[in-house]
């Protein structure tokens, strides 16, 4: 069972991604993702299955070792500091920014700026870079309320279009990070695994390539 691989993904827009490129790869699930209830699948390759996480807990299950490799976020692994991960590929999907954004023509507060985020230790990293004190409020969701109601001054959060804040009257500001989805793999089987991840590493980045052409 040495050479198996198990890889983490999540539901969503990564993973509707990342399908098509792991069937150029060669691995495909058995059955369909969406339809079905399971957190485990097996794929066309009796050597690989997959594991479906939340976003969030990808890097996690591939760090400690739960699974081989996974397709995480940029924001996500920015969040979750990647140093017991290595991170050999840019998929090139799921593309988007990591940004700041705020009230349409509203100056920057005098005093302690207030930013609220699910991104704590990113905004944290870039405010200190800047020299600048913040008090930053951890939300999990619907963060464009934060400035409407006088939680925060700001957000940080994953822009796409941008339609989400300027319908709520937010404007996207500074930008912190281009975002798209990486492949990560635990540092333990690069080494055991080697021969069998590297290779599917470079059959992805082939399925990168020909994507982008």
């Amino acid at each position: 069972m040495s050479k198996s691989l198990t890889i983490a993904l999540s539901k969503g827009r990564i993973l509707d991604d990342t399908l098509p490129l792991l069937k150029l790869a060669g691995i495909e699930p058995v059955e369909d993702l969406d339809k079905s209830r399971k957190l485990i699948f097996g794929t066309t390759d009796p050597d690989v299955r997959l594991l479906i996480v939340r976003a969030t807990d990808v890097p996690t299950y591939v760090e400690q070792g739960a699974a081989d490799l996974g397709v995480a976020g940029k924001d996500v692994l920015m969040e979750y500091g990647s140093q017991g991960l290595y991170e050999p590929l840019d998929l090139k999907i799921a593309n988007c920014k990591l940004m700041t954004a705020g009230p349409v023509n509203t100056p920057e507060p005098k005093g302690r700026l207030r930013v609220a985020t699910k991104f704590v230790n990113v905004a944290k990293r870039y405010y200190a870079a800047q020299g600048r004190q913040v008090e930053v409020i951890k939300l999990y969701g619907s963060m464009e309320l934060a400035p409407l109601v006088g939680l925060a001054d700001k957000i940080i959060d994953v822009v796409d279009t941008g339609n989400t804040l300027r319908a709520n009257g937010l404007e996207p500001q500074e930008l912190i990070a281009d975002i798209s989805s990486r492949l990560i793999v635990n540092k333990a089987a690069m080494k055991m695994k080697h021969a069998r991840i590297q290779s599917l590493i470079e059959l992805l980045a082939a399925a990168v390539e020909r994507r982008a052409g």
